[in-house]
């Protein structure tokens, strides 16, 4: 976008204050200061670096007197031009300012009443904070938002590559972690990197939800036992399609289901009782669309987000 695109956008930009934007701004925040609380209380106590800007600016602290919050500001002022190039429109560009600009006043603002030490244990606190931390990511990017600093790279690959945010965290993270090993010491920066991976799983969790899914081939000389097992309790639909062995070429329906992953144990047993002689294969889907699972316009809506 060049500079007679960016100007003609910012004098036509509008903000929308309906209910549904302004509740977005309000899950943005409460995010924000999740992710706030995961450092104050636990992650800068501890010397862990979470990563990204944030972790630099602990880096940056341990030498200056300039508050973490601060220092966060500076850090993702020319990252909003990057994320504004990349993933586009003023509306991303204004979430992401008030998502970091809600973080970096939490953070000062916490500075002066968080404890000291709420525990020693570097498990406890690299585990609570990682955890408390991607939750609070997860919450930001419900809010069609970001936290800036390597959330908006992690977006830019996850939306250009496919990468998942959890890969993200680990190959723009690391870097920051790595470098804390310097001042903190090795045995913290180890310790910072089960953190930013906690940080990505938990922020992937919260963010895409628990869509468990699998799909599972049958081959069995019963099929319609089977078949008639899943329509009745599981209440799945089933897709009988035509296979042939390549060795015996022995012509056998084979039968296609999706089902969550609670219902997978249900399935193994009732193949096990039909025919135990069965050919199973269950595999992972990432996602489930029609009828009995995610509905496609919700599935639409979720896309659209992520594009944001």
């Amino acid at each position: 976008m060049n500079r007679k695109e960016l100007i003609a956008e910012i004098r036509s930009f509008q903000p929308d204050l309906s209910w549904k934007n302004l509740k977005d701004y309000a899950v943005i925040i409460l995010g924000a200061f999740v992710q706030a609380l995961a450092l104050r209380f636990f992650l800068v106590p501890a010397q862990l670096i979470s990563g990204g800007v944030s972790g630099i600016a602990q880096l940056i602290n341990a030498y200056v007197t300039i508050p973490i919050g601060t220092i966060v500001l500076l850090g993702n002022l020319p990252l909003f031009v990057l994320g504004y190039r990349y993933l586009g429109a003023l509306r991303f560009a204004l979430r992401t300012f008030v998502a970091v600009v809600s973080f970096s006043l939490f953070m000062n603002l916490l500075g002066q009443y968080a404890p000291a030490n709420i525990t020693n244990d570097l498990i406890l606190q690299a585990l609570y904070g990682g955890v408390l931390y991607g939750v609070g990511s997860g919450i930001v990017y419900r809010g069609k938002g970001t936290s800036g600093g390597s959330d908006i790279l992690c977006r830019i690959l996850n939306h250009y590559t496919g990468i998942s945010i959890s890969q993200g965290y680990l190959i723009v993270d690391s870097a920051v972690v790595l470098a804390g090993g310097f001042v903190f010491g090795w045995d913290l920066a180890l310790y910072g990197v089960v953190v930013i991976y906690i940080t990505g799983i938990a922020a992937e969790y919260v963010a895409e939800g628990n869509n468990k899914f699998r799909t599972a081939f049958i081959i069995s000389k019963h099929p319609q036992d089977v078949a008639d097992y899943i329509l009745q309790n599981l209440e799945r639909g089933v897709t009988i399609l035509p296979a042939v062995g390549a060795y015996t070429h022995t012509e056998r329906p084979m039968l296609f289901c999706t089902l969550t992953a609670s219902e997978v144990p249900k399935l193994k047993a009732v193949i096990a009782e039909a025919d135990p002689d069965a050919f199973v294969v269950v595999g992972q889907a990432n996602e489930a669309l029609g009828e009995g699972f995610l509905p496609h316009r919700q599935s639409t809506k979720n896309h659209n987000r992520k594009k944001i």
